[in-house]
């Protein structure tokens, strides 16, 4: 059931989550399949939605600083992060509190948490309606494009949620940076809306990137965001079979930004995939997109989407 997003569609999905089951809500970066935290079965169906590893852990949302304190452990790094940049698309990667009342399976075994409050209206009400804090992967099945829009949830997920709230188009189109919150660093699990440079200034630290290949947060395999078709990266031209995707002067099929703006380019990507994903092509190419600022997260998504299944 698809429902348009007003007090009534919230009262409904507050229901369900109470009930333990997942619901499909947008957030301002991709749209979630929430679910209550503190739930194990809740969790579980999440799991079982997605197809997802068991091993690939899930974000908590959280409606207040108090809520994410009953949670994980908050240096003052992370509350400094959180007084500038929450609600907004940041994740904070933090120790777990001993009395921490989160299912087990949404930190996947880790001794970490990751949270994150969220700035979109949806997302926030669902929280403080149903009385939960609520884990929230992206609304699709695992390793598939991301959802930034209500028809995509429903086409990659079915009958495996009994709700989704439609909400429109999301405002960031990727998922939240993810940051890991260590005594003199910080560590760049996943890029995102938020870069290097505004955390850094923001905790005084350095912001080193994660090197050694474990999963400690959502989007971290080396294969997600696919489409069901080949991706080839960096391309001028199109081939034979191919869609292509443009950007700046590559003009393609489609473009990402006709301009150039990255900006427009994050917010377009997902859709973009889908788009070509649904034509009758054999193939997906993608213009080059420069690896600086927000084109830092945008690549990363699409070296995943391209890597070999």
């Amino acid at each position: 059931m698809i429902l348009p997003l007003d007090n009534a569609a919230i009262a409904r999905a507050a229901d369900l989550i109470r009930a333990g089951q997942p619901v499909a809500v947008p957030t301002e970066t991709v749209y979630g399949l929430a679910a209550d935290a503190t739930s194990g079965e809740a969790v579980a169906r999440i799991y079982a939605a997605k197809g997802r590893p068991s091993f690939n852990p899930l974000i908590v949302h959280v409606a207040n600083i108090a809520q994410a304190e009953a949670l994980a452990e908050m240096s003052p790094v992370a509350h400094r992060l959180a007084d500038t940049l929450w609600p907004g698309p940041l994740t904070m990667v933090l120790p777990l509190r001993d009395d921490a009342p989160v299912s087990s399976l949404v930190t996947a075994g880790l001794p970490t948490l990751a949270l994150r409050m969220p700035a979109h209206p949806a997302m926030r009400a669902l929280i403080e309606t149903s009385g939960r804090p609520l884990a929230a992967p992206s609304a699709n099945a695992s390793g598939r494009i991301s959802a930034t829009r209500a028809k995509h949830v429903a086409a990659s997920l079915g009958d495996r949620v009994p709700l989704i709230l439609d909400g429109g188009p999301t405002r960031h189109g990727l998922e939240s940076t993810i940051v890991a919150i260590e005594q003199d660093r910080l560590r760049l699990l996943r890029p995102g809306p938020i870069d290097a440079a505004r955390l850094a200034e923001i905790s005084g630290l350095p912001v080193e990137a994660a090197g050694d290949g474990k999963i400690e947060a959502p989007g971290q395999l080396s294969s997600h965001y696919a489409p069901g078709k080949p991706l080839r990266l960096d391309a001028t031209d199109r081939r034979d079979g191919e869609w292509l995707i443009g950007f700046g002067p590559v003009a393609g099929d489609d473009s990402l930004s006709p301009s150039g703006d990255p900006v427009e380019a994050a917010a377009r990507l997902f859709e973009a995939l889908h788009r070509a994903d649904a034509t009758d092509t054999t193939a997906i190419a993608i213009a080059p997109i420069p690896s600086d600022g927000l084109g830092l997260a945008i690549n990363d998504r699409l070296r995943r989407a391209a890597a070999p299944r």
